[in-house]
């Protein structure tokens, strides 16, 4: 097969979990195959090095930025296809929610998660009406679509009335080197939250609860990595509120190497958010044998299993207690450490590889499945 990648959308440092999972599976999809053909589409902003480097991937740079959002979004409706046929490409794979609606090849779509549909107060006004409509049409084009959760899934059959037959549900991944951190863990005094600052994330409510937790621990502290996204203003603002300022920092998005080093630091994990599509750092944080706590919402909940403590996100006493339990319970800590590492072991990026390319090969050797929903 020759393969698309369709990563008009990446803008390092800039997208959040979509780029760790893009840059994790091209990865995996290199370790198992050396049949196929690659060719990875990229923007102005994305170097060669999102491309493996192996003979069978190919970097193929395209003339548009991804930060100026319309102009993207009409590369990709009108010149991609173009490409796409230019280079004889059997099947289109987006991983990043969007694809052209028209004259593509058949093409498979992932959705990370329909925040939109479920959460809309969490978006921008100006960003809605271009979440609800190119979603909804990337969706009806796709012959296969891929959820990346269960819960993903359902919401895919309510709000776009997919068929089964249209969805394949393909969980992400955890990298290796995670669990190579988990004998070099060396914990100091801080708790570490791994996410984009935006709404739906809860991080108000985590500082809420660290504030408590704080009250009792003044040597802790709370570092928050990830994007500042839409809510970076508002945390800023809850911080000073709270007197936190010399003990929650907000580094931004940082390097692997940095992260790495943060989980092997890191004497504790939270993760607060009140909505997700799969929840890919409590994974990461189990794997490196972190003792942690995540919300008690889907999908996290189910992945996380008895990997991590769970606490209700609008409770702000019961995450704090959570905070509480995690750093002074010793046996619970060594508990999670295990029971964790165990349950991100069944996480795989190279069974997600493999579960893509079947899908990829479905899509082109078959054709678009009937019931592709109204």
């Amino acid at each position: 097969m020759r393969i698309g990648i369709n990563a008009l959308y990446l803008i390092p440092g800039g997208v959040g979990g979509t780029e760790t999972y893009l840059r994790a599976l091209l990865r995996a999809l290199a370790e198992i195959d050396r049949t196929n053909e690659y060719f990875v589409f990229t923007n102005r902003e994305t170097g060669a090095d999102l491309v493996p480097d192996q003979a069978n991937f190919h970097y193929v740079p395209q003339p548009i930025r991804a930060k100026i959002r319309p102009a993207r979004i009409l590369y990709e409706q009108t010149i991609l296809p173009i490409a796409a046929k230019r280079w004889r490409i059997d099947v289109l794979f987006n991983p990043g929610f969007t694809s052209p609606i028209l004259g593509a090849p058949p093409q498979v779509t992932v959705f990370h998660d329909l925040q939109h549909k479920r959460h809309p107060e969490y978006f921008r006004w100006f960003d809605l009406p271009f979440w609800n409509f190119f979603l909804y049409w990337s969706s009806r084009v796709a012959r296969y679509v891929v959820a990346v959760s269960d819960a993903t899934a359902a919401d895919l059959q309510r709000y776009y009335r997919l068929t089964t037959g249209r969805i394949r549900i393909v969980p992400h991944g955890v990298s290796p080197v995670f669990f190579d951190i988990a004998p070099q863990r060396a914990p100091e005094r801080f708790i570490l939250a791994v996410s984009t600052l935006h709404p739906h994330k809860n991080l108000d409510g985590l500082l809420r609860a660290f504030a408590q937790f704080h009250e009792r621990h003044r040597d802790y502290r709370l570092i928050v990595c990830g994007k500042h996204g839409f809510f970076t203003q508002q945390l800023h603002a809850v911080r000073r509120e709270l007197g936190l300022d010399d003990s929650v920092e907000f580094p931004g998005w940082v390097s692997d190497e940095s992260l790495h080093d943060m989980y092997a630091r890191a004497d504790a994990f939270v993760y607060p958010s009140r909505f997700e599509g799969f929840g890919m750092p409590v994974l990461e944080a189990m794997a490196a044998a972190v003792p942690s706590a995540c919300s008690r919402v889907e999908p996290i909940d189910s992945i996380a299993s008895d990997g991590a403590l769970k606490f209700n996100p609008d409770d702000t006493a019961e995450m704090a207690a959570c905070i509480e339990r995690l750093v002074t319970d010793e046996d619970l800590r060594a508990r999670l450490a295990l029971a964790g590492m165990a349950r991100a072991a069944q996480f795989r990026w190279k069974s997600a590889a493999q579960r893509i390319l079947a899908v990829l090969r479905e899509a082109v050797m078959e054709p678009r499945p009937s019931g592709s929903g109204g």
